[in-house]
């Protein structure tokens, strides 16, 4: 790296000039170059395709744009003889342009290095920059994020939940405001680029959380192996708090294995009595014995599970998120009385194991959300014998472990998807007992129609119907979100509007609770 990338450590530095190209104009592509033309830079945005209003702004702020295929390096991109590449966590680390990045020597971000480096723009009253505290995980990250962010600003202070949740980290960090704490979520995809990061300023959060462990986006990787190294990226350099989950062994080895500064502790978390330096929970209690001083001796009460039921937050793995986002919190300085009052206020994201009815005697549940094999065994486990509907893009994941272990205690199960041929041998060889319906959506227009009719047919009186898919929805749908709504829209049709008036959205998830 030249000397003059290398002191690229501030919004202050000098960018005028820098030849930079961004690959990818979605929501992040766009963060990146709308920040980089601000700074001066010379950018160029290589995409195969763009949305029209990026097509529009991006000229207007100073950016060239250059589309088409990107099975080689276009000739564009070699003409401007770029000296960073800032890629978009959708090119994946076999793409031929990062290859060719790569094999060339050019420095290659992501948007997280580049947010890190101008993290300066606007400081504290003490003239820092915001602290960072990151989370990442295979599930739970986006819920955990949330409740972090709403913890710390219950604590008095100025919190952004950041990041793969949506809102890019380059756009927190150029908030006029100005915060003190970013919460970022990141994906595996952002931290493996974070694990290229080099020089002299590496990114040192306040504190940290890989939540859990489990395949997913093995065909972005490559093999299990790299997906865990990329998580394990989330611990490097943390200063105060790793924060683990005692059920997952492979998240303590994370933060055995981490370069973390000197002084940082290991905070584990977990569903049972915690030890001194842990968070968990004592007769319904969540406690912490980790930030205090008699921590071998006593602990601090957070809230219970009383409380987080009436909050509709009493499913076990979302427990598990209130603790780490307690831990997170903790590590900042949020006083007990303020993680506890956050949370009386704290509702889950839409799609996240949502009721979104109580109609013909059956309970309806959507956690869209539950996209990879290990969310969908947390909602099976939280909402035993009930008919599951499951189904879409696989992303490379093999099914038959979460068969063999959650879906023999299925009532049945609706299949949907274009990859049902894994699900349905998977069910064959694992639990063929279960009665199994595929919804064929090369036969049917509206898929969740057909679903709703299968689901009535298999369930009773007093059966929950549970929307988990255990896959990505790109398939058949827009997004989880539009997967969610339309088998919400579809219950609904059936039985109509009437029928849900009973449903309060913060009665808690979990029957019996």
């Amino acid at each position: 790296m030249s000397e003059r990338i290398d002191a690229l450590t501030s919004w202050h530095a000098d960018w005028k000039g820098v030849r930079i190209a961004v690959l990818g104009s979605g929501v992040t592509g766009f963060a990146v170059a709308d920040t980089l033309t601000e700074l001066g830079a010379d950018v160029l945005v290589v995409t195969e395709s763009i949305d029209e209003e990026y097509a529009r702004l991006l000229p207007v702020i100073g950016a060239r744009v250059d589309t088409g295929p990107l099975d080689a390096p276009p000739a564009a991109l070699l003409d401007h003889r770029p000296e960073i590449v800032i890629a978009s966590p959708g090119f994946p680390p076999h793409h031929p342009v990062i290859a060719w990045t790569r094999d060339a020597g050019i420095p290659l971000w992501g948007d997280i290095e580049l947010a890190w480096r101008v993290r300066d723009k606007v400081l504290r009253s003490d003239g820092t920059p915001a602290d960072w505290v990151l989370v990442t995980g295979t599930n739970g990250k986006t819920t955990t994020t949330r409740m972090a962010a709403t913890m710390l600003r219950e604590g008095g202070l100025r919190a952004a939940p950041c990041g793969n949740i949506g809102v890019p980290v380059l756009d927190a960090v150029r908030d006029p405001g100005g915060f003190d704490v970013l919460v970022v979520e990141l994906s595996s995809h952002q931290l493996w680029y974070l694990g290229l990061q080099t020089g002299p300023d590496p990114l040192s959060p306040l504190a940290s959380v890989c939540l859990n462990l489990a395949d997913d986006h093995l065909e972005w990787h490559g093999s299990f192996e790299a997906y865990r190294d990329a998580k394990a990226v989330v611990y490097r350099h943390t200063r105060v708090a790793c924060v683990y989950n005692r059920a997952d062994e492979a998240t303590r080895r994370m933060v055995e294995d981490a370069d973390v500064v000197d002084g940082a502790r290991a905070i584990g978390f977990g569903l049972d009595v915690p030890g001194p330096s842990d968070l968990g929970i004592v007769e319904g209690i969540l406690v912490d014995r980790a930030f205090l001083a008699e921590r071998r001796t006593s602990a601090l009460e957070l809230t219970t599970l009383e409380e987080l039921a009436e909050a509709g937050l009493a499913a076990p793995h979302v427990v598990a998120n209130v603790l780490a986002a307690s831990a997170l919190a903790r590590a900042a300085g949020v006083e007990p009385a303020a993680i506890r009052s956050a949370l009386r206020a704290f509702r889950l994201d839409p799609h996240r194991i949502e009721i979104v009815a109580r109609a013909g005697g059956i309970t309806w549940i959507d956690d869209s959300k539950a996209t990879n094999p290990h969310a969908a065994a947390s909602s099976l486990a939280a909402f035993p014998g009930a008919v599951w509907v499951l189904g879409g893009l696989l992303k490379g994941v093999d099914i038959s472990e979460l068969v063999a272990g959650r879906g023999q205690g299925a009532k049945a199960a609706i299949v949907i998807g274009v990859d049902r041929d894994p699900i349905t041998a998977a069910f064959a060889r694992h639990a063929p007992t279960v009665p199994l319906v595929e919804v064929d959506h090369t036969q049917t227009e509206d898929i969740m129609a057909a679903v709703v009719e299968a689901a009535i047919s298999l369930a009773a009186d007093g059966d929950v119907v549970l929307l988990a898919p255990a896959a990505a929805s790109f398939d058949q749908f827009a997004s989880y979100g539009d997967r969610g709504r339309r088998f919400a829209e579809a219950v609904r049709a059936r039985f109509g509007e009437d029928e849900d008036d009973d449903h309060d959205p913060s009665s808690p998830a979990v029957p019996g609770r």
